[in-house]
């Protein structure tokens, strides 16, 4: 149920989803990229919002009561009428909650592991697949790169094959030695493109399981019976606690539209409750 949601999120309230558009770069979800990073969204927002921006503060404890809610970090404590959580759900269930969270919430939380996912990325003088005619977009059942991408720059000043490593292929090849993970990487590439490709400048690797405030990617995978069982409890506020993140999106769910969508949803029920 939750594969057909997905594939079903791909769409909006003009299209509908289809597995092809999650992965597309002609009307698809891989169409476009940012110049500067993805990341220059929030940094604009945060420069916009100046100080009220608060780094380096993780929320451990959310205290709720008749009157407010207040968010506990390790430095200092924050008083609000509601609260928006916008952190993956796994993460979300690290917090301490008082009271603490309705059973149907927190069994959902504990059904909502984070997606395992590698970006690998090969740095070659030039885009030399562009010259032979091919897209560098590959997808493949043989890994454990299994899906790549051109994210060269638009003006071909030099070339980048980045391919994904996910699932069951990154939790074999992320306890490999990275000069074994390399070496597989490339031969996947040189398989799709030729053997210029096992030769690329540089190589960048990136692990979001890694990373503490991700432990995964792209979104949290809900296994068979979750949606059915669990599934109201995924975006109905607890008392003054909001929830957002893609996770909850009904379109583009798991993906940065999703998530943006989430966020206009929580502030519209936040602003209807004040």
């Amino acid at each position: 149920l939750y594969t057909l949601f997905y594939i079903a999120a791909s769409g909006n309230e003009q299209n509908a989803g289809t597995f092809e558009r999650n992965f597309n770069t002609a009307g698809g979800a891989q169409e476009s990229r940012f110049v500067g990073g993805a990341q220059t969204i929030a940094l604009r927002v945060a420069s916009q919002l100046g100080r009220r921006v608060v780094l380096n503060a993780p929320v451990r404890r959310i205290v709720q009561s008749s009157s407010g809610v207040t968010v506990v970090t390790d430095g200092f404590s924050a008083t609000a009428q509601r609260v928006i959580v916008a952190i993956p759900p796994t993460l979300a269930g690290r917090i301490d909650y008082d009271p603490p969270m309705p059973p149907l919430r927190d069994q959902l939380i504990q059904h909502m592991p984070q997606g395992t996912l590698m970006k690998f990325e090969a740095i070659y003088d030039t885009p030399f697949w562009r010259a032979q005619g091919l897209s560098g977009q590959a997808v493949s059942e043989i890994g454990p790169i299994k899906v790549t991408f051109d994210t060269s720059p638009a003006d071909g000043s030099f070339g980048i094959l980045m391919g994904f490593i996910g699932g069951h292929e990154a939790r074999v090849w992320e306890n490999r030695s990275a000069d074994e993970r390399r070496a597989a990487a490339l031969q996947n590439l040189a398989n799709y493109f030729g053997n210029a490709a096992l030769n690329p400048r540089e190589v960048v690797e990136f692990n979001w399981s890694a990373e503490v405030w991700n432990r995964g990617c792209p979104v949290a995978v809900l296994g068979p019976g979750t949606l059915i069982d669990f599934g109201t409890a995924l975006r109905t506020p607890v008392g003054r606690i909001h929830w957002a993140g893609t996770e909850t999106s009904t379109f583009w769910n798991g993906y940065m539209d999703g998530a943006v969508r989430s966020g206009e949803r929580a502030a519209q029920e936040v602003l209807a409750a004040l």
